[in-house]
């Protein structure tokens, strides 16, 4: 297993300075996943709005690894499900437990699987050539979606095709070109600690 690029910028021996890194690290990636909702676009013809929250859970992951990528994903689910404003503000949309169990609750809880595999993907140096980090994070996105369209059949009880209609053709292309970007992201990180 390979160090994560948040492995690589702490090494600290004691380990109660190991411990609030993390903690600090794990909170620093759910504010990001809680900022990253509120960059949110409302489509017409879907409840499901265009964020950039995937990109955010898939870099964080990359750089704190499965376990801290997953803890960091409950977290701001934990607070989401407290009532705190950290899911995409919607008009139609509540926030708290009701969102979870609404249209885009899917979504939202496969964060941490997809996290856990971008991380996990991450820690066998997948994050350190582009390549290899757009796989890593299209494992993530695939779990992403494969959450949202299947809590849309069963929530909203569309079939396949019409929640494929509105959870997935209508962002896979915008979210594949934020991956391509984004997964340039922790080998450039990697190329300037090296420098």
């Amino acid at each position: 297993m390979h160090p994560t690029f948040f492995d690589a910028m702490t090494t600290r021996a004691d380990a109660r300075f190991r411990t609030a890194e993390q903690a600090g690290a794990v909170l620093f990636v759910t504010v990001l996943t809680a900022i990253a909702a509120q960059i949110s676009i409302p489509l017409p013809f879907t409840p499901v709005p265009f964020t950039l929250q995937p990109m955010v859970v898939l870099v964080g992951a990359a750089a704190l690894g499965s376990r801290l990528g997953w803890t960091s994903q409950i977290l701001y689910l934990a607070l989401g499900l407290a009532g705190l404003p950290v899911f995409a503000a919607s008009p139609l949309l509540p926030q708290g437990v009701a969102r979870l169990a609404g249209p885009t609750g899917g979504y939202l809880m496969a964060y941490p699987f997809a996290a856990f595999a971008a991380g996990w993907l991450s820690e066998r140096g997948f994050d350190r050539r582009y390549l290899t980090a757009v796989v890593a994070m299209l494992a993530g996105l695939v779990i992403v979606f494969a959450g949202g369209v299947l809590w849309l059949t069963l929530v909203t009880t569309q079939s396949l095709p019409a929640a494929l209609a509105t959870g997935f053709y209508p962002f896979v292309l915008a979210d594949l070109l934020e991956l391509l970007v984004a997964a340039a992201v922790m080998p450039g990180l990697w190329r300037l600690t090296r420098s």
